[in-house]
């Protein structure tokens, strides 16, 4: 089931979970038009075919007292594969590391991080990131304030697309 292969009701699905994951099958049948069964299998399939990959409820980092976010840009000083796949395995097992992209250009990857406080952040930092083997170099900037999050895809695009198709 590529992009292309999604229909209307697919799309509708999508749009509808990405914007409310516990919305209840009924409700979600009613929102895009279908009845309950058939709306139960279009999900499933959904999921099987990796559209959807998880569901999670979006916490609050701040009501559990994770007031620092920090962008670490690391620099690595050998790119070949075996070591880039080293480096993201390491980011894996590093909690305060919420995400990790590699990137193309002058910054190797880039990491966002949460800790409750400065010094928890810099503790990582100095102790954990820094002498990570191949890391070359790390600038960081902390997070003042966030004016957008919005997870998934905007489906005002997808939709545009799927009309321009037709």
């Amino acid at each position: 089931m590529s992009a292309g292969k999604l229909d209307d009701i697919d799309r509708k699905i999508l749009a509808a979970l990405q914007a409310d994951g516990r919305m209840t099958n009924v409700d979600l049948a009613a929102r895009v038009g279908i009845s309950a069964p058939p709306c139960l299998r279009r999900v499933r399939a959904l999921e099987e075919a990796g559209y959807i990959r998880s569901y999670h409820a979006d916490i609050n980092p701040r009501a559990l007292g994770f007031e620092v976010q920090v962008f670490a840009m690391v620099g690595l000083n050998s790119q070949a594969e075996a070591d880039l796949s080293a480096f993201e395995n390491r980011c894996r097992s590093w909690p305060l590391v919420r995400e990790c992209h590699m990137l193309n250009g002058e910054i190797d990857f880039i990491l966002k991080c949460v800790a409750p406080d400065l010094s928890t952040f810099q503790n990582f930092l100095t102790e954990e990131l820094l002498r990570a083997p191949n890391v070359a170099s790390v600038k960081t900037s902390l997070v003042i304030r966030c004016a957008k999050d919005l997870p998934g895809v905007p489906f005002e695009i997808v939709e545009a697309r799927a009309a321009h198709r037709a």
